[in-house]
This record gives C-alpha cells, sequence and structure tokens, in this order.
C-alpha cells in the first residue's frame, strides 16, 4: 500500500509491506545501512561514499551520491536521528534534493512476520515549481522507487505475498 496526503506544502507517503521473517531478521537487514543499495533501483547509481558501517546509530552522518535522473549525479547527506532498537528509526536529510526529508521506518510483529511501515515527509524547493514538479514526476519516481523495493524484498525472501 502507497498513500500520499499534502499538508502545508509538505508531502507524507506512506508505504506499507508485509514481510514473513521474523522481527530480527527484518531489522539486521534494515539497520544495515549496506543493504540500502540492494533496495534501491539500479538506474539511481546509489553510492553511500562515508563508507559502509556495519550497523546504524542515533547521530551516524551518512552521505550518498545517487543520480535522480539520468545525467544528473548528486550528494545526499542524512542523519540517523533516532533509533529504537527492533522498533523504528528515523533518517533526516542534512543536505541534498529535497528542502526537507524525514523518513520513519516501523518494524510491527504481526501474525508470523512483520509489517514494515515507511513514512516519508518531504518538501520540494522551488515553491509553485516544486509542486508542478510533484504531480508531474516526483510522486511518481518515489512510487517506482518504493515498488520496485517492495519487489526486490520479496525475491529476497522468497516469498510471493
Amino acid at each position: 500500500m502507497i498513500a500520499f496526503k499534502s499538508h502545508s506544502v509538505i508531502y507524507t507517503m506512506e508505504v506499507q509491506q508485509y514481510l514473513n521473517i521474523s522481527l530480527s531478521e527484518a531489522w539486521d537487514f534494515f539497520s544495515s545501512p549496506g543493504n540500502l543499495s540492494k533496495i534501491t533501483p539500479p538506474h539511481m547509481g546509489f553510492i553511500i561514499t562515508s563508507g559502509i558501517p556495519e550497523k546504524m546509530y542515533s547521530g551516524q552522518i551518512i552521505t550518498y551520491k545517487v543520480s535522480p535522473f539520468p545525467g544528473i549525479k548528486t550528494s545526499w547527506v542524512t542523519e540517523i536521528t533516532h533509533v529504537s532498537e527492533g522498533q523504528f528509526f528515523v533518517d533526516e536529510q542534512r543536505f541534498g534534493p529535497y528542502r526537507m526529508w524525514h523518513h520513519e521506518h516501523h518494524f510491527t510483529i504481526q501474525g508470523q512476520g512483520v509489517l514494515m511501515t515507511d513514512r516519508v515527509s518531504y518538501k520540494l524547493p522551488f515553491g509553485f515549481l516544486g509542486r508542478i514538479a510533484h504531480v508531474v514526476f516526483v510522486k511518481k519516481q518515489l512510487t517506482n522507487i518504493f515498488a520496485f523495493r517492495e519487489n526486490i524484498l520479496n525475491k529476497y525472501w522468497d516469498k510471493d505475498f
């Protein structure tokens, strides 16, 4: 499920995916920054440039290179601002393509698996032009990124949900 809403020129996208794995398996995978490149579409050229730590921690700064559009490479700097082991973590953009980016990752035991909920609140630069860009391509691009991730995760754990 992917849902968008807008409030005060801030957009919020919520994505949920059920994974038929244990909470510890889900946490181990998602709390390792090196796995982010595995669930990002290859055409985005996602590369961690700050080194790949084994596990994340509050206050951690991670730098990336990413290509949001063909032929355009940009730097992205995020900080892991909150970590509650096995429950949730938050990354926030410090520098990058968005005016604001706040990404919450929540993990909840559900049945025999885990319900993973991502809540991304973001604001685009360029005022009115940014709002047009959201309608024309940003919303679609984010939807495609998370759909790619869902597909890869289902294949990774060899499950067909």
